[in-house]
């Protein structure tokens, strides 16, 4: 059976199951990151002992941090396998149309339809910001182990609001992703109204969006900090 692996993942449906498996575990982890972040609203004391928590899950059968260490391990695979398989397919369909069209027809479609690809690049690259900037703290001007929610507030300051801006930017662009991304997985499933499952897959996404806004909004304006 092992050999029928390879030979499936070569295949086009083979890669566009590995696209949504990975995308949806990848849509789970942002979906958790999102909820947590909202604890900031909780206070300091609530907001750094959840993250003081996510460092201790499975202990004591885990050492410390383990467990973040597995899960980071996890997304990165995920992440290369969705990006790596995204090229696989791009690349697939320009070959199966080498010559291109002398003149192409308007494309139609959402924005998110249009700047797939581009998108998740963006969104790569603002994950490694975003590391380096609250998980690693070196871009951070706080930058103070265990002080998350210090950190978050000296990140977000008003004086900062290119960094707001910045992250505004992607998360609205992670929003157009994960809203193209539902669809085209709904549309795969070929079960349900067509425009029920794109409202559901357009709320999801603003849902996303909003929740991830709330904390960079709320310490630009004074509330929380």
């Amino acid at each position: 059976m092992a050999p029928a692996i390879p030979q499936l993942y070569r295949s086009t449906v083979g890669k566009k199951a590995v696209m949504a498996v990975t995308g949806g575990l990848l849509l789970l982890f942002v979906t958790a990151h999102m909820v947590g972040n909202l604890k900031f609203f909780f206070g300091a004391e609530e907001f750094d002992g959840y993250a003081a928590w996510l460092r201790t899950i499975g202990a004591p059968a885990l050492h410390h941090e383990w467990f973040l260490w597995i899960q980071r391990t996890g997304l990165l695979l995920c992440v290369l396998l969705h990006i790596g398989t995204a090229t696989s397919l791009a690349v697939r369909a320009r070959r199966a149309r080498p010559v291109r069209y002398r003149h192409r027809p308007a494309v139609q479609g959402s924005y998110a339809a249009r700047t797939m690809r581009w998108g998740g690049v963006i969104v790569a690259l603002f994950v490694v910001y975003h590391l380096l900037d609250l998980t690693v703290g070196v871009l951070n001007p706080h930058g103070e182990h265990g002080e998350v929610h210090a950190n978050v507030v000296a990140d977000f300051a008003p004086e900062r609001w290119y960094v707001t801006l910045f992250y505004a930017l992607a998360v609205i662009v992670l929003g157009f992703h994960v809203q193209h991304g539902l669809r085209s997985a709904f549309q795969s499933l070929g079960r349900g109204d067509a425009r029920t499952l794109d409202l559901v897959a357009t709320g999801y996404a603003v849902a996303l969006v909003v929740g991830f806004l709330a904390v960079p909004v709320a310490v630009l304006v004074g509330v929380g900090s």
